[in-house]
C-alpha cells in the first residue's frame, strides 16, 4: 500500500505549489515526476501514481499554480512559460534534493510535455515520457466541426473570459480546473500560428527544447482529435539533444475503450496501455540490489 504525503514547495518566487509524495513500500528505484496536462487537477494522476509505487517508483503529483484548488485562477498571474520555470524547476530540484542518486524521470501529459522540454531544469532528468504532447495549432485538427469547436473556445470564449473575468472558468463549464487569464491569451495566441509557440519569439522554443539530453518516449493516441500524429512529431523534431521514441495507441490496444486527449490514464486503461510506460520507466531505473 502506497503512503501519500502532502508537501508545500517554493518556488523561486516564493510562491507555494501544493504536492503529494506517493512513496512505495519498498526500497525506491527512482523518482518519477508527474507532470499535469492544462486544467487538469493533479488528483487525476493518483491512480497512475499509485501503479508506480508497486513497482518501487516514488512519484511527485502537483497543481500548477492557479489551477486547483478552485478560486484561486482570477487570483494568480500565470502564463505556461511561469509553470515550466518556476513550478517545474520547483517540482524538479525538490525532487531531486529529496533523492539524490536516485533515477528521476518524468510523465508529461499534453501540456506537462510541454513542459519538460520548456523547463531547464529537465536537463538534470534521466529520462521522460510525453503523453498527447502535440502542437496546438487549430491547423492540426483534421475534423472541420472540431475544429471550429476549439477554435470557439480558444479564440472566443476563453480570451472574452481572460480579459472580463480574470481567468478561463473551466470547472463550470466541466472541462476541468479553472485556468489563469495569462495562460489562457497565450494559448489562444499560439493556437493561430502554424508551428505553435516555435513561432512565438518571446517562447524562444527552439532553444529551450536543445537543453535536454536524455531518451524520451512519445505517446500518441489515434482516436486524438487534437493531436494527430504530424502535430505531435513537430514537438519531438525539435528535441535534438533527445533520442525519441514514438509509440501510438488505438482504442484497439485498450479492448475497444476510447482514450482520447485526457483519457490515457484512467483507471480502465491500467491493464492496456499503463504496461508499456511502467516499463519504460523501469528500464531506465534499473532496480536496486
Amino acid at each position: 500500500m502506497a503512503r501519500t504525503t502532502p508537501h508545500r514547495i517554493r518556488c523561486a518566487d516564493g510562491f507555494e505549489l501544493h504536492a503529494t509524495l506517493h512513496s512505495p513500500e519498498g526500497p525506491v528505484r527512482g523518482v518519477v515526476l508527474m507532470h499535469p496536462a492544462t486544467a487538469m487537477s493533479a488528483s487525476m494522476y493518483f491512480a497512475f501514481a499509485a501503479r508506480l509505487t508497486d513497482d518501487g517508483f516514488a512519484v511527485v503529483t502537483y497543481n500548477y499554480r492557479g489551477v486547483h484548488p478552485s478560486g484561486v485562477a482570477k487570483r494568480t498571474r500565470a502564463g505556461f512559460l511561469t509553470w515550466a520555470d518556476q513550478d517545474v524547476d520547483a517540482v524538479t530540484r525538490w525532487a531531486a534534493e529529496r533523492f539524490p542518486g536516485l533515477p528521476l524521470l518524468a510523465v508529461g501529459h499534453s501540456f506537462g510535455g510541454h513542459a519538460i522540454g520548456l523547463s531547464a531544469s529537465s536537463q538534470r532528468l534521466t529520462a521522460a515520457v510525453m503523453v498527447a504532447t502535440q502542437a496546438g495549432s487549430l491547423r492540426f485538427i483534421r475534423s472541420l466541426r472540431e475544429r471550429m469547436l476549439v477554435a470557439m473556445y480558444l479564440k472566443f470564449i476563453g480570451p472574452l473570459c481572460a480579459r472580463f473575468l480574470g481567468y478561463m472558468p473551466y470547472a463550470r463549464l466541466g472541462m476541468g480546473e479553472d485556468v489563469p487569464a495569462q495562460a489562457t491569451l497565450e494559448w489562444s495566441r499560439w493556437a493561430s500560428m502554424p508551428r505553435f509557440y516555435f513561432d512565438d519569439p518571446h517562447v524562444d522554443a527552439e532553444a529551450r527544447l536543445r537543453r535536454p539530453h536524455m531518451p524520451v518516449l512519445s505517446i500518441g493516441l489515434d482516436d486524438d482529435p487534437w493531436a494527430p500524429p504530424e502535430a505531435i512529431d513537430l514537438v519531438c523534431e525539435h528535441l535534438t539533444g533527445c533520442t525519441v521514441a514514438r509509440q501510438q495507441f488505438s482504442p484497439a490496444d485498450s479492448a475497444g475503450q476510447g482514450i482520447c486527449h485526457l483519457g490515457f490514464f484512467r483507471e480502465h486503461h491500467a491493464a492496456t496501455l499503463w504496461p508499456t510506460v511502467i516499463d519504460w520507466l523501469r528500464s531506465h531505473a534499473p532496480e536496486r540490489g
